[in-house]
């Protein structure tokens, strides 16, 4: 029984000596033994871990002589065996969870003295082509070269299949805990499925020229919020995000050029991190207020069907504030927590959306909304021109809580 896995072997003395670990862990194939001699009839189990540059091994004794199990980690690929003699943890990581668990089982077995109801390997050396499984990179680039009667490798952290005619995810692609990078472009896929979330360190993800009309919520709430920092939708037909895509907060890059996007997340000014937005040739008429808190360095919006500013505002004060405007305001204001635990799920959605004024305060239903012109270099370095004409100028809504910052803004307005 073999695993494959990186592996950090550990002495426990080097502490006391006032010495550290390299804390990096190397390429290697774990393999569960068995060995018996004319003295000794019963089978003696070992551990033995093999390198590429140690293909005999350095090997193990398992019989009573495991003093702990880590597995906390284990879904992630993670797990520690604590020896005795010698007094070292064996570190292993990004192993297939799957098969980790399994040897796992096997080792405690062994450790037992029970017989191991798999097969068992014996104390050879192993083959160097036992390493090519720690494949990190695969690129795929045509339809007759992609794998169907095989699994991925495990190790891959980089993963190419473009223009292969996909209509899908691969649900083996999803089986590839260690993806960093993974770049299904030039497909024919209408649909992200939910699983892509589960990609834990996945980094860059690359969708260009596919027919997605849709950013799934369910990845807005995944673990692509702290891992995700790069991501192309570019050439597709979607023609909104959902407000939860700013959710992503570790966002960096962002390319939505020829879609068919009518509008931006409302709250696209919570994406702090981001620094490169190109989303040119779309049909956005104007900007959402938030805009103005986006710090880019590079901004493209070339191509869109901005509209020029409406001179007068569309008034929806309401007086005196409705219980539900008021108690909205009231949550926002003192950044009350809530959820759909706690009030009706319709209710958060309105929280979600809320206005915000140019004087901070936050709004529901009760605002006075204006358009101005946002010159884009307040708040991009450097400026893709929006028209063939050289401008840089955007127009973008603005709202205002009450009649008294509307009179006050009034100079903002055109």
């Amino acid at each position: 029984m073999k695993l494959h896995c990186e592996v950090e072997v550990i002495s426990r003395h080097l502490p006391a000596l006032g010495l550290r670990n390299r804390g990096k862990g190397v390429r290697a194939v774990l393999s569960l033994c068995q060995q018996t001699s004319r003295s000794q009839p019963p089978a003696r189990a070992f551990l033995l871990i093999s390198t590429l540059k140690d293909k005999r091994g350095t090997r193990y004794e398992l019989r009573e002589n495991i003093e702990q199990f880590f597995t906390k980690f284990v879904d992630e690929g993670k797990a520690t065996v604590r020896l005795k003699e010698p007094p070292v943890d064996i570190c292993l990581s990004k192993a297939n969870s799957s098969s980790l668990k399994g040897f796992l089982s096997a080792v405690r077995l062994a450790h037992r003295g029970c017989n191991v109801d798999t097969p068992v390997s014996t104390l050879t050396p192993v083959k160097t082509s036992e390493f090519e499984n720690f494949k990190t990179k695969m690129v795929i680039t045509s339809k007759k070269d992609y794998p169907l009667s095989k699994n991925f490798p495990y190790s891959l952290e980089h993963l190419q299949t473009s223009y292969c005619g996909l209509v899908r995810v691969d649900m083996r692609v999803l089986c590839l805990k260690n993806l960093r990078k993974l770049d299904l472009s030039h497909n024919h896929i209408k649909k992200l499925p939910a699983t892509i979330g589960d990609l834990i360190h996945l980094q860059e993800l690359n969708l260009n020229d596919n027919h997605l009309e849709s950013f799934s919520v369910a990845l807005c709430h995944s673990t692509l919020r702290k891992s995700l920092w790069s991501l192309d939708l570019s050439k597709n037909k979607i023609k909104a995000l959902p407000v939860q895509f700013c959710q992503l907060q570790e966002l960096k890059n962002l390319k939505l050029d020829d879609n068919e996007l009518i509008q931006f997340p409302c709250k696209i000014g919570q994406l702090i991190n981001l620094r490169f937005l190109s989303a040119a040739r779309n049909k956005l008429p104007f900007l959402p207020s938030e805009f103005r808190n986006l710090s880019l360095e590079y901004l493209d919006l070339f191509g869109n069907t901005f509209e020029q500013p409406k001179v007068l505002p569309v008034i929806k004060l309401q007086a005196p504030l409705t219980l539900l405007e008021s108690s909205a305001r009231t949550i926002l204001h003192n950044r009350i927590p809530y959820g759909c635990h706690i009030i009706p799920f319709h209710l958060c959605q309105d929280l979600n959306t809320a206005k915000i004024c140019v004087c901070g305060k936050f709004c529901l239903n009760s605002f006075i909304q204006g358009t101005t012109t946002m010159n884009l270099h307040s708040v991009a370095h450097t400026v893709v021109l929006v028209d063939n004409l050289g401008g840089t100028e955007a127009p973008i809504i603005s709202y205002f809580c009450s009649l008294g910052c509307y009179v006050n803004s009034s100079d903002m307005l055109k």
